[in-house]
């Protein structure tokens, strides 16, 4: 028996996140799987909290309007989102200190890194 594609499926799948620095201060967080789904917040936490209201909102006008949703393009299976690393204790310990001068987790400093050394874009945004 195959699931219904309501709001609850669509909320429980596993979109990519893209959080970047705004220009004029806080982050910017997108899910580029449902074009146009994007929030800011004045630190990565709020910003994090804000796209998932972002992504709930974009999803349940698609669903009354009745377009087509995107799904996520990777299999979740594919990638178990864990990478376990050894790195100089130097630089653990820079990593810590960054992360508790920005408030926030250590995974949560180290993702918003990673995404910024692969290039995902810095744009303008038009919030």
């Amino acid at each position: 028996m195959s699931e219904k594609k309501n709001l609850d499926y669509y909320l429980r799948l596993p979109y990519r996140i893209v959080l970047y620095p705004a220009k004029e201060g806080g982050y910017v967080v997108e899910i580029p799987e449902l074009p146009g789904c994007l929030s800011q917040g004045e630190s990565v936490e709020d910003a994090l909290e804000m796209i998932e209201d972002a992504k709930k909102g974009w999803i349940e006008i698609a669903l009354e309007d009745g377009r087509e949703i995107p799904e996520p393009a990777r299999d979740p299976e594919e990638y178990s989102g864990k990478l376990n690393i050894r790195i100089p204790k130097s630089l653990h310990r820079i990593l810590s200190e960054k992360a508790k001068e920005e408030n926030i987790s250590l995974n949560q400093y180290i993702n918003y890194q990673l995404s910024r050394g692969v290039g995902h874009p810095t744009r303008k945004s038009k919030i």
